[in-house]
C-alpha cells in the first residue's frame, strides 16, 4: 500500500473554502440551485464559500485548471468543493502543476467526473474525499441529510471513526433544475435494496482508491495518471456507476479490462455503491431498476470470479449517485469487517 499519502488538515468554523466548477459549470445555467448550496455551506457548516472566475462560467480546461491551482495556492482557502460533475474533467488534468497541491494540501470533495481529480491527487500523494456536490446534496428542498452531514463534518472538522450504516429508504430520481419545483419539491423515496455481502470472511482495514467506474475506465485508457499495479495492492476499492446507466455488459467489460491490467487482484475488499438505475433521460420502472441492479451485481461477480475470486465484495453501500450519500475517505482508511457486516470510515 502507498505509505506516502498526505491527509490534509482539518478545518475550523469560519474558514474560507473554494467552490469550483472543474467539470460542468452548472451554476451558469442554474444559479438559484447553486446559490442555495452556497448558502447552506454558510448556514449548516459555518464556512465562508469563495467563488472563482470559472465557477459560474463555461470555461476552457486550462482556465479551470488555473482556478484549481489558484485555490490551492491561496493560504486562506482551506478546502475545495466541486459544484457538480460533468464529462470532460480529464482534459483539465494535463494543465495542472502539482506544486501548489503538494505545498498546501487541502481536502477536495467531489464524485462522478471528479473521480478524475481525486485520482490525480492520489497519484501525487494527496488524499481526498469521495462525495458531496454543493449543487446536489446541499441544494435540496428537504435540507442536508444526516448521512452526508455526519460524514462531511467528520471529514472537515471532527475526524474520528464513523460507522457507515445502511439506510432504510433511498432516492435515485432527479428533479429538473429548469423547473422551479426543484427548489421546493423532493424526489420520491423507496425502500433501500440493502447490502449484499460476498465472501465476508475477513477484516480489511486499508486506504481506499477508486470512484466512478466509467471515469476510471477513461483514466486507464489515457494511461497518464496511473501508477504501477503494486501501488494499489491492499487498498479497499470503491466503485459506483452514474446516471449514464452502463449496461451489465459494459460493467463486466470494464472490469475485465482492469483485470487484464492486473489491477483487480490488488484489492482484498471492494465496496460497490448502490447502483442508480433510472435517470431523467431514461426513466425506468421499479421492476426494471431492481433487475438492472441484479444484473450489475452479477457482472461484477463474474469479473472478480475470473480475476480475483477471493475478493470480499459489499454491494449496496450508499455512496455515489443515489441519495442518501456517505462522504468517504479517498486515500484515507476504511475498515470492512466481513464477519461483523460493518463498514467503518476513519476520518
Amino acid at each position: 500500500m502507498r505509505p506516502d499519502l498526505i491527509s490534509p488538515p482539518k478545518l475550523a468554523p469560519g474558514d474560507r473554502v473554494a467552490v469550483l466548477s472543474p467539470s460542468f459549470a452548472a451554476p451558469a445555467e442554474f444559479p438559484a440551485v447553486h446559490e442555495r448550496g452556497v448558502q447552506r455551506l454558510r448556514e449548516e457548516l459555518g464556512l465562508e464559500p469563495v467563488e472563482f472566475p470559472t465557477t459560474r462560467r463555461h470555461s476552457s480546461p486550462r482556465e479551470r485548471a488555473v482556478d484549481l491551482m489558484a485555490a490551492y495556492a491561496d493560504p486562506s482557502i482551506r478546502a475545495v468543493f466541486a459544484t457538480i460533475g460533468g464529462d470532460d474533467q480529464i482534459t483539465v488534468l494535463r494543465h495542472l502543476d502539482p506544486a501548489p497541491f503538494l505545498a498546501d494540501p487541502k481536502p477536495f470533495f467531489g464524485y462522478s467526473d471528479n473521480t478524475n481529480l481525486l485520482n490525480w491527487l492520489w497519484h501525487h500523494g494527496v488524499a481526498g474525499y469521495h462525495g458531496m456536490s454543493t449543487m446536489v446534496y446541499f441544494s435540496r428542498a428537504a435540507g442536508v441529510g444526516p448521512e452526508i452531514s455526519a460524514s462531511l463534518r467528520a471529514a472537515l472538522f471532527d475526524g474520528g471513526d464513523l460507522v457507515i450504516t445502511p439506510v432504510d429508504t433511498f432516492s435515485e430520481e432527479e428533479l429538473d433544475w429548469a423547473d422551479p419545483i426543484a427548489l421546493t419539491g423532493s424526489a420520491p423515496s423507496y425502500p433501500s435494496p440493502g447490502r449484499v455481502w460476498h465472501r465476508a470472511d475477513r477484516v480489511v482495514s486499508a486506504p481506499t482508491w477508486g470512484g466512478n467506474l466509467e471515469i476510471l475506465h477513461w483514466t486507464l485508457a489515457t494511461n497518464r495518471w496511473v501508477r504501477p499495479v503494486e501501488d494499489y495492492a491492499g487498498c479497499v476499492l470503491l466503485l459506483e456507476t452514474s446516471e449514464d446507466l452502463p449496461s451489465a455488459t459494459e460493467v463486466f467489460q470494464t472490469l475485465r479490462d482492469f483485470g487484464e491490467r492486473g489491477l483487480l487482484e490488488q484489492f482484498p475488499a471492494v465496496l460497490m455503491g448502490t447502483a442508480k438505475a433510472t435517470s431523467l433521460g431514461d426513466v425506468r420502472s421499479l421492476e426494471q431498476r431492481a433487475a438492472y441492479r441484479e444484473q450489475q451485481r452479477e457482472a461484477v461477480l463474474k469479473a472478480f470470479a475470473a480475476y480475483h475470486p477471493e475478493a470480499m465484495i459489499t454491494f449496496g453501500v450508499d455512496f455515489g449517485h443515489t441519495d442518501p450519500q456517505w462522504v468517504l475517505p479517498y486515500g484515507g482508511r476504511i475498515t470492512v469487517d466481513g464477519p461483523a457486516r460493518t463498514i467503518t470510515a476513519h476520518y
